[in-house]
């Protein structure tokens, strides 16, 4: 009895200990030299508000209110380093790191690329190694862009390289699961009722997405997307082993384009069934620019559709006022290619038809989103009138579409020398012929 109280007497006192030491070691000065290590390794202020040692339940080193960057580029609520038991006695110390509620802002993303352009000090082996690391509530601060709260759980091996990773949002919308496979990673992304925050807020019903992860490289063979009460497939390839490259094709089938391009524009939009193909390609310096300098060109048109927001019959017509607007076209196909260059959209080769009417032209959409473009709609109707052109401008928000200047100018000349009808038609059609003339010797120069 008195054996057993003299153990649970030094149980206790050791406990004691452990609470009151961290109290005692002046963690003060490693935090100074731990703010200046890491300031020199990644060329940037860090500052770190707060830390303190504790030894239960385990020994462990907790660091509060982090700071990376000028601007706070990053920052970390609380970062925990937990040491395993059996490497604190050994020359290379395996540790878990848990990090709660950072917040990520694009720009990190230079701070990432100055750091990977840079050689390394020394092939030394690292003496601390990573096994795993817990991320909770990371907030990924974009610009124009609202990323949900994500969960990360990632564990590494020989303490740099990636072994498996699970991301997911706190919604459960969109899970990432990375998993060993042979001498890769498998990539699965599942997808379910979320809405997209890059780029439209389009919503996505479901949508599974299959890659390869291998040094440099991302092999996605399979994209499998059904949204809008249709299906989007595809695949790409992004490499970043020497800067970023990223190219693949994409095909549409049976989407109901109401949706999506309602979401560009409030005042005109279309609807109908969406059918298309095409491919799709960028290359950068750092990962950032890939958004910026995006290539593609996609094929597409709609079939059994609605034109809304413009009636193209009575826009044609001469008659309609200056800023008379709204109304609809209904059309069998509306076809055409679409180009994106960055930040510029030029729909090209558009052909609309109907009953009514037979229509073509081209459309650019500027990086401010103003719109500059022609439309030539040719009447099948007793009006006898042919390819009138209309000029498009304005904005997306508030386009534009009038009868051009030097059709109107023609048509009054031809009425007035010929009468209506032939004469009208045919001062339609040299007042658009006098137009391209100037417009071609204009872009010569």
């Amino acid at each position: 009895m008195k054996k057993s109280k003299t153990i649970l007497i030094g149980f206790g006192l050791l406990i004691s200990m452990l609470i009151i030491l961290p109290f005692l070691i002046p963690v003060h000065t490693y935090l100074q030299q731990a703010e200046k290590i890491g300031s020199e390794k990644l060329g940037v202020p860090v500052i770190i508000g707060s830390g303190h040692l504790t030894f239960l339940p385990s020994p462990r080193i907790v660091l509060n209110d982090i700071s990376v960057g000028e601007h706070q580029e990053a920052r970390f609520g609380r970062v925990v380093a937990i040491p395993t038991l059996s490497s604190l006695f050994s020359d290379t110390k395996i540790i878990d790191i848990n990090i709660s509620k950072p917040v990520i802002k694009q720009a990190v993303l230079d701070i990432v690329a100055a750091l990977s352009a840079k050689k390394p000090e020394s092939d030394a082996a690292s003496s601390v190694h990573i096994h795993h690391i817990n991320i909770n509530d990371l907030e990924l601060v974009w610009p124009n862009s609202k990323y949900p709260l994500l969960n990360v759980e990632a564990t590494l091996k020989d303490g740099s390289q990636l072994e498996s990773a699970i991301v997911d949002t706190q919604d459960g919308k969109v899970k990432v699961n990375i998993t060993p496979q042979d001498d890769e990673q498998l990539v699965v992304i599942d997808i379910d009722h979320w809405t997209s925050p890059i780029g439209l807020p389009m919503l996505i019903d479901t949508a599974k997405i299959e890659g390869h992860l291998k040094n440099s490289r991302l092999d996605i063979p399979k994209i499998d997307v059904a949204l809008y009460n249709g299906k989007l497939t595809g695949n790409a390839v992004l490499n970043w082993q020497k800067g970023w490259k990223l190219n693949g094709k994409v095909k549409v089938e049976q989407l109901a384009v109401k949706g999506p391009s309602s979401l560009v524009s409030k005042s005109v939009y279309l609807s109908g069934n969406l059918f298309g193909n095409g491919d799709f390609s960028s290359s950068a310096k750092e990962a950032g620019g890939i958004a910026d300098n995006f290539q593609a060109n996609f094929k597409f048109k709609v079939n059994d559709g609605v034109l809304h927001g413009v009636d193209l019959v009575k826009m044609a017509s001469l008659l309609v006022k200056q800023r008379e607007k709204g109304g609809e076209t209904q059309f069998e196909e509306f076809a055409g290619l679409l180009n994106i260059d960055g930040k510029q959209y030029h729909l090209k080769d558009i052909k609309i038809s109907s009953g009514m009417l037979a229509a073509s032209g081209q459309v650019k959409v500027m990086p401010n989103k103003e719109l500059d473009g022609t439309v030539e709609v040719d009447l099948k109707s007793g009006m006898g009138l042919a390819a009138i052109p209309l000029d498009v401008s304005g904005t997306i928000n508030e386009p534009t579409i009038l009868p051009s200047k030097a059709a109107i100018a023609g048509a009054v000349a031809g009425t007035a020398i010929l009468g209506p009808g032939i004469g009208t038609s045919l001062g339609v059609k040299a007042g658009s012929a006098v137009s391209k003339i100037i417009d071609f010797f204009g872009n010569k120069k």
